[in-house]
């Protein structure tokens, strides 16, 4: 008896090794992040000392120490930023997307299939959301898999077969088992952040311009300025690049993950094809939470999109790798 190609495809998927590269260069991708927000805030420490100091002395001994005082003060307060992110975001998220939580008895074919892919990843059923608009799109929450929540819309829930629900459904539980919403916020967090401290530190260059002239550092600051002005203009980009590079490699392994959980590949192709078609903004979706959905409930990406400023790989190339997966 022949085996069916999905079947080969899947059993030729190594997807433990997946997840531990996808987390890898997430780990990467988030040392980057933290290293701007460091070298932000040792180029602000620099300029400061540049700024205030009276003699030559005063320069030499405080200009190194300043810078590391700060780049290590803006690496804690990120941390404790995200710390109150990673204890509040989750019940955050639902409020922002007007999710409400939804009884067994109102929709018993949606915790039916959550239920059989909470079953498939071995983890416990995570609450069932329901965001009552007829724009059809998901999300998961959670920042550990014993607390967390799929969401999905009114229009969802009315426009998909089972089997497609099944798959949207197992793509959102792929992104709890494989941590993806904790990882998410934490690049959410210092994301904002880094933009955050960028456009401080570019409204705060005006103070203490006045009496350079009359400080030893009037030189060193000017040239530092410069490159704070540089840095505080293309830190935000790059945070916003990494960002996206992080959910792009995300949604991939989440598609394939769903395949893994559900054995039916056609039934997420079918679903991100009607999802994509009639993706429009709708309340609870922002550009801050446009990341979070299944298809970007915002702007739509192509294969000609320029991929760095894509928050999701477009769907031809979702569904290319879908048909071929373990190929």
């Amino acid at each position: 008896m022949s085996v069916p190609s999905t079947a080969q495809g899947l059993a030729g998927t190594d997807f433990i090794a997946a997840q531990r590269r996808n987390r890898r260069l997430t780990r990467w991708l988030l040392y980057i992040l933290t290293s701007i927000a460091m070298g932000l805030g040792a180029l602000i420490g620099a300029v400061l000392v540049a700024q205030t100091a009276s003699t030559e002395a005063e320069l030499h001994e405080y200009m190194v120490p300043v810078a590391i005082f700060f780049a290590l003060l803006f690496g804690l307060f990120s941390l404790i930023w995200t710390g109150i992110s990673l204890a509040f975001g989750d019940r955050m998220l639902a409020g922002i997307a007007g999710a409400k939580e939804a009884t067994r008895e109102e929709e018993p074919q949606l915790h039916n299939i959550v239920e059989e892919m909470a079953i498939a990843a071995g983890l416990p059923k995570p609450r069932v959301l329901v965001i009552e608009t007829e724009i059809p799109n998901a999300f998961a929450t959670g920042l550990r898999t014993s607390r967390s929540a799929i969401g999905v819309t009114r229009g969802l829930l009315n426009s998909l077969t089972r089997s497609e629900l099944q798959g949207v459904i197992g793509h959102e539980m792929g992104h709890i088992a494989n941590l993806d919403t904790r990882y998410m916020t934490i690049v959410g967090v210092t994301v904002g952040l880094i933009a955050l401290v960028s456009e401080l530190a570019l409204r705060g260059l005006s103070f203490g311009r006045s009496s350079n002239n009359d400080k030893k550092g009037g030189g060193l600051a000017a040239i530092l300025i410069v490159f704070l002005i540089v840095f505080a203009i293309l830190a935000p980009i790059a945070a916003k690049l990494v960002q996206f590079a992080v959910s792009r490699q995300r949604e991939y392994l989440a598609d394939a993950t769903s395949v893994q959980f559900t054995r039916n590949p056609e039934g997420l192709i079918g679903a991100l094809r009607k999802l994509t078609e009639a993706a429009k903004p709708f309340p609870g979706a922002s550009g801050a939470t446009q990341h979070l959905f299944i298809v970007n409930p915002v702007r739509q990406f192509t294969s000609k999109t320029w991929a760095l400023f894509a928050t999701h790989p477009a769907l031809e190339d979702r569904i290319k790798r879908l048909q071929n997966l373990g190929a």
